[in-house]
């Protein structure tokens, strides 16, 4: 079987797609890591040459910063995923619309678990997890 690329057995990535799965594979890592070991994390038959392709636009973009280590570079992601993830949702809300009727449909849509953790965090009340310990709106929150 032959897919859209041409290639066999092989389908095609929606946009978007693979820049999610290189961030990804930047989240899991523990700190900045060669393009080798986010073709890695990216899994697949996604070839290293794609894989540096995507590092530089999202380098470009912002999102992603590249360092020199040695003859070579590693990349890290600028932001944490909560980070990114609040950050495309700004985005979103900027883009135009009503934002009252934007954020009312949101929140609508919330299950009751999701719509009580807001009211708390509208309360100034933030949970400790693994993933938002020390960020809690500054970069001196403990």
């Amino acid at each position: 079987m032959t897919g859209d690329d041409g290639r066999s057995g092989a389908r095609r990535r929606g946009r978007g797609e693979l820049e999610a799965a290189v961030l990804a594979a930047l989240w899991a890592a523990d700190g900045p890591v060669p393009a080798a070991v986010v073709q890695e994390g990216v899994g697949g038959d996604t070839a290293y040459t794609t894989v540096l392709t995507i590092l530089t636009r999202l380098c470009a973009k912002g999102v992603v910063r590249r360092e020199r280590a040695g003859r070579g570079h590693v990349y890290a992601p600028v932001r944490t995923e909560a980070e990114q993830a609040a950050a495309g949702m700004h985005t979103l809300l900027d883009g135009g619309g009503d934002r009252a009727e934007v954020l009312a449909r949101f929140v609508s849509d919330l299950s009751d678990e999701d719509e009580a953790l807001l009211e708390r965090l509208l309360h100034g009340e933030f949970p400790e997890t693994d993933a938002g310990a020390g960020h809690r709106g500054g970069p001196d929150a403990p």
